[in-house]
């Protein structure tokens, strides 16, 4: 039997990268799958090609989070799994952020994040089911680093929500916890590679190599690096588990 045979999950982000490979990971697993991104276009060429359906979502916007939610409800019957993996990045010296970016990280990656998990563990709850809450953190989460302030920050607060809200909901059945990944190749660090090739006068590409050489493994991550651990933690397997953040990252972070 499949590892998430008979299960239904959102997946936020879903329509490129580390959101896509989860959402393929469940569909070959047995699970029946919404992929929910701003990006509808792209969302639903992703499902089509894995086996999903697609639905807008817009995380910033707390209407958009219920009136999502409520369709991926009625699309799947129930939402079992929730992954949390919509987010933005940003980068500047310390003395260059601004209010306007630090309101745009924090409203995505943590009040998205918060609110989109509130909304699925109130259907969880109403239904009396048990389920399975992922965050996704980072290995910017772990510790703060030059340039990237708020966006470390925003991370940070993922692991303590992922803490707070694992002990706070298992009473109900919903096992809460985290992945944090290190640097993971893909349209996401080509867009960080960009912002370090600015602020740090690099030519492009120079600091994806750095970072990949760097890593204890030998290399970037890649996605398909994570769906195993986001398997692993949608299963009965992971039942004890709970408000854990569990490092998928080639040996960067040691906890």
């Amino acid at each position: 039997m499949k590892r998430l045979e008979g299960k239904s999950a959102l997946i936020t982000g879903g329509a490129r990268g580390i959101g896509r490979a989860f959402a393929s990971a469940y569909v070959q697993e047995g699970a029946q799958v919404v992929v929910a991104d701003i990006n509808l276009s792209q969302a639903q060429q992703s499902a089509e090609e894995i086996g999903a359906t697609a639905i807008a979502m817009d995380v910033w916007d707390l209407d958009s989070i219920r009136h999502a939610v409520a369709e991926a409800e009625a699309q799947l019957g129930q939402i079992d799994i929730l992954i949390n993996n919509a987010a933005v990045f940003s980068a500047a010296p310390l003395v260059e952020i601004t209010p306007e970016d630090f309101a745009k990280v924090f409203d995505v990656n943590v009040k998205g994040t918060l609110f989109t998990l509130q909304a699925v563990a109130q259907q969880m709850i109403r239904r009396g089911i048990p389920g399975k809450i992922i965050n996704m953190a980072s290995q910017a989460g772990r510790r703060g680093e030059p340039l990237v302030a708020v966006y470390c920050a925003s991370k940070a607060a993922v692991i303590s929500l992922t803490q707070s809200a694992g002990l706070d909901l298992i009473q109900h059945g919903i096992n809460v916890n985290a992945i944090s990944p290190g640097v993971v190749d893909g349209a996401h660090w080509d867009e960080v590679d960009r912002y370090f090739a600015q602020l740090e006068d690099k030519a492009v590409g120079q600091k994806k190599a750095e970072v990949g050489a760097a890593v204890p493994y030998g290399r970037m991550g890649r996605a398909a690096d994570l769906t195993g651990m986001a398997v692993f933690l949608a299963s009965e397997e992971a039942d004890y588990i709970v408000a854990q953040t569990y490092n998928v990252d080639g040996g960067q972070w040691m906890s």
